[in-house]
């Protein structure tokens, strides 16, 4: 077992042990260890040898003889007493929008409910309206979270296919015959979730690179085979498909294959206006005649296009402005110079703010926000105003160990109250640089109510940015129902800047508002949500949003040189 399967294990228990019920400080600490060791950036079994394992955040003696019995043999007998009082599936149950720990132990004791397929069956039946605090409402919106379950069972975040992808990107690239090999479909398109993978390659061997493919330990299922094209599932579930073209074709191949489908069809009848049939092996005009090509700009310039960025391929203006050249400019993951939400110790962090500070300026960054959760948030850990007071001479201290490598805020991710106050008072907010506010709890309001949450937190003259404003969490958990056209229109009157979260889970704001927001000239921050060191490196899932929102760069704020940004910051009172 690595640290992250550990991870998984110890997050399983918080799962059922807030199922059964128990006391809240005993699933929250498995929960603490299980993101310490999803953080931990040593081999955990050189941290089991060195006698460290009580130094890793979160983990005690307890705990700590837990993770040695489960490196020793791979089982927890803990865990398997745990199983047989609650039913492990009512973990499944969890992942529908709506139902919490308690509501899953509600469905299980009173109504038999064990798995997703019986919480179907039941509200299906009126047997979930008649229990306490249900109603009809309640059932309908189950039913509702059910079937938005299942639309996205199969797809993968951006955060983990990226990687995933990269691997078999790099096998492709290391066998025999192949020239070139790259991602192609959604994932080259950065969209927020994927449902399979499509590789693309240049190959003059074709029959041996698919023998390679079909028959790699990893695929559990060839569901076709061709000459150019194979498609496989593997033992995970998830599926893959592979084409292959001479390099003279590469050019068409990738355009074709990374879609979408409504851009390819936008392309296509372009095409034919000017005589040609386009497919992913060429282009032939009236007479007959190939023409091929080895790179995508070519292709586009044939058609006489500017050459378009793939974020951008979803036929919603793009050709035209490509035939115009009005493309828009492209931001790039290196012109973020700032990070204003980031977490240490002090809440829910993994690391000390120098640790989380260096790490930020190893990767480029100039400026960085430490931004702790308030009380408000106790899951988290928040800070009390007398805790921040103290966490800012930690801050001034830090500053003075790593110098001008980065400039360091005193910021917070402040808890929007459910009546719209938020959690610290003016007079706290005032000193800070910048105040981070942020809804976490209440998310499935009625429209009104949370709509006029942002709203009141907008309206404080202390706001700097919304966190994460829709509150979703991919393949989890939808977005809160907000009045879209309102909240923006309140972010441009209060020149509130809205985020776009990085973190592969949220990407939040979502691309649809990004691009409104954008053409209302409503400034942008793209940030991590960091709660440990590696976690800049998710920056560029949030670029990825902001490419494919046609955002412009100047209308990110972390774009700004420093003295801009604190400029403006200080303008706002902070």
């Amino acid at each position: 077992m690595d640290a992250k399967e550990l991870a998984d294990v110890f997050e399983r228990i918080a799962q059922l042990m807030e199922i059964k019920g128990e006391l809240v400080y005993k699933y929250l600490a498995y929960r603490k260890a299980a993101d310490s060791l999803r953080n931990l950036a040593e081999d955990v079994r050189a941290v089991r040898e060195a006698g460290r394992l009580t130094e890793i955040p979160g983990v005690g003696k307890a705990i700590a003889q837990k993770i040695e019995e489960l490196l020793d043999t791979g089982r927890l007998e803990f865990l398997e007493k745990l199983e047989g009082e609650v039913p492990p599936s009512l973990i499944e149950v969890l992942n529908v929008p709506d139902v919490g720990p308690k509501k899953a132990a509600l469905f299980w004791r009173e109504a038999n409910v064990i798995d997703v397929v019986g919480l179907e069956a039941a509200a299906r039946a009126g047997r979930l309206r008649e229990l306490p605090g249900m109603g009809e409402k309640s059932e309908q919106r189950i039913l509702a979270g059910i079937e938005a379950l299942k639309r996205r069972s199969n797809r993968m975040l951006l955060g983990n296919a990226v990687p995933a992808a990269e691997r078999w990107l790099e096998w492709l690239r290391g066998l025999p015959g192949v020239q070139r090999a790259e991602a192609a479909g959604s994932l080259r398109r950065w969209k927020n979730t994927v449902g399979d993978f499509d590789l693309v390659a240049a190959s003059n061997r074709p029959a041996e690179v698919m023998e390679a493919f079909v028959s790699h330990p990893e695929v559990a299922r060839v569901k076709s085979r061709g000459e150019n094209k194979s498609s496989v599932e593997f033992a995970n579930g998830m599926g893959a498909q592979l084409w292959i073209q001479p390099p003279e074709r590469f050019g068409t191949l990738w355009q074709y294959a990374t879609g979408s489908k409504d851009h390819n069809v936008r392309l296509r009848e372009l095409a034919q206006r000017q005589g040609y049939s386009l497919s992913e092996q060429a282009l032939v005009d009236e007479q007959g005649q190939e023409l091929r090509f080895d790179n995508e700009e070519d292709l586009y310039a044939q058609l006489g296009l500017a050459w378009v960025p793939p974020e951008l391929r979803e036929d919603r203006g793009e050709v035209q402005a490509a035939k115009e050249h009005k493309l828009p400019a492209m931001l790039e993951t290196s012109q973020i110079m700032a990070d204003l939400h980031c977490h240490t110790r002090w809440s829910d962090g993994a690391e000390t703010i120098e640790t989380m500070a260096r790490a930020a300026a190893q990767r480029g960054l100039r400026v960085l926000a430490i931004t702790d959760h308030s009380r408000g948030l106790g899951v988290a850990g928040g800070l009390s105003a007398e805790d921040l007071r103290q966490q800012w001479l930690e801050i001034e201290a830090v500053q003075r160990e790593v110098g001008d490598q980065i400039r360091l805020l005193k910021g917070t991710e402040v808890e929007i109250r459910a009546d719209g106050s938020l959690d610290f008072d003016d007079e706290t907010l005032a000193q800070l640089d910048v105040v981070v506010a942020s809804l976490h709890s209440g998310l499935r309001q009625p429209r009104e109510v949370i709509t006029q949450r942002l709203v009141a937190a907008m309206r404080n003259p202390h706001v700097d940015i919304i966190g994460h404003p829709g509150g979703r969490l991919l393949l989890h958990r939808e977005p809160s129902d907000l009045d879209w056209e309102t909240v923006l229109r309140e972010a441009q009157a209060n020149q509130t800047v809205l985020e776009i979260n990085a973190n592969p889970s949220r990407l939040d704001l979502d691309e649809v508002y990004a691009r409104r927001a954008a053409e209302m000239g409503i400034l942008l921050s793209i940030d991590s949500d960091s709660h440990a060191p590696d976690q800049f490196d998710l920056l560029k899932y949030g670029v990825s949003v902001a490419r494919r929102a046609w955002a412009p760069p100047q209308q990110i704020i972390n774009t700004w040189p420093p003295e801009r940004l604190l400029a403006w910051l200080a303008e706002r009172g902070g």
